[in-house]
């Protein structure tokens, strides 16, 4: 298998491995605790590689001194948007608004231009997340059920676009894309894990036994997604490896309707189904 078709490989497998962990952490019974345990079963699983990558060098430790507050952020976030929020509604918002954040910082700030290709994906894309975010027939934006969670899923989407950026730079800065992988994962469950610690101290064995499955499952499946990913940051353009990660939308909204129950199915289904592609169109354009 060539380079470009591994790369391409693995952003699919990324997209619905992706979609999977979410479910699992939206599952569990308590969303910072599975999160937490999610973080701390892929440093697990992952820590015994940095015996055999490269040690990381002094321009990869800048780079995850950047990353990992990223990534932290972006964390809190997402937990108080699944919380709040169905994740055929969140999911889809916060992985899709930041691709759509990075196209016009650099449209707006560094001065690069979108081929008409490039405008048809803003624009459809665009027409998605509004209708996603458009309430109910008959419901007014004031009285919307899901304004809060969708402030929590825009702030996870700056986060997302944050640490895409920070990633994309460590993973080539590195001595080599499994050092960076390695030691982000480990870094990363960190500050997840004490934020845990702190606010669920009385309760923590309780939600740990309640979770700890789901969590436990969504650390595997998160190593393999952003693993992938990371890795094919290496083979392809990240623009590209983005675009197919970012199909992870479509997969979210059918699990969100199938497995958990969540309304308004096919209305999501149909604009994730329009994000995934207006995604694909504006970074191929």
């Amino acid at each position: 298998m060539g380079e470009q078709s591994l790369a391409i490989a693995l952003g699919l497998i990324s997209a619905l491995t992706l979609a999977l962990a979410n479910m699992a952490v939206k599952r569990g019974h308590d969303i910072l605790v599975a999160r937490a345990i999610l973080s701390g079963s892929a440093a697990v699983v992952i820590a015994p590689f940095a015996l055999i990558v490269p040690f990381p060098d002094s321009a990869t430790w800048a780079a995850l001194a950047w990353s990992v507050p990223a990534h932290f952020a972006y964390q809190l976030c997402l937990i108080r948007a699944m919380q709040r929020g169905d994740l055929s509604l969140v999911f889809p918002i916060m992985r899709g608004v930041a691709p759509l954040l990075t196209a016009g910082f650099a449209m707006l700030v560094l001065r690069e231009h979108l081929s008409v290709i490039g405008w048809l994906g803003l624009l459809v894309a665009t027409g998605a997340v509004i209708l996603f975010v458009l309430p109910a027939r008959g419901v007014t934006f004031a009285a919307h059920p899901d304004k809060v969670a969708l402030c929590w899923a825009f702030a996870t989407a700056v986060g997302i676009a944050l640490y895409n950026m920070a990633d994309a730079r460590g993973v080539r800065l590195a001595p080599g894309p499994f050092t960076y992988i390695v030691w982000l994962f480990m870094l990363d469950a960190v500050p997840i894990t004490t934020t845990a610690l702190l606010f669920r101290r009385r309760e923590l064995g309780r939600a740990v036994r309640a979770t700890w499955r789901h969590g436990a499952a969504a650390g595997a499946l998160s190593s393999i997604s952003f693993g992938s990913a990371l890795y094919a940051f290496s083979l392809m353009e990240v623009a590209k490896v983005s675009a197919l990660r970012e199909t992870s939308v479509v997969w979210a909204a059918l699990m969100g309707n199938r497995f958990l129950g969540e309304g308004f199915g096919a209305r999501r289904i149909v604009a994730a189904l329009m994000l995934a592609a207006g995604l694909v169109l504006l970074q191929f354009g």
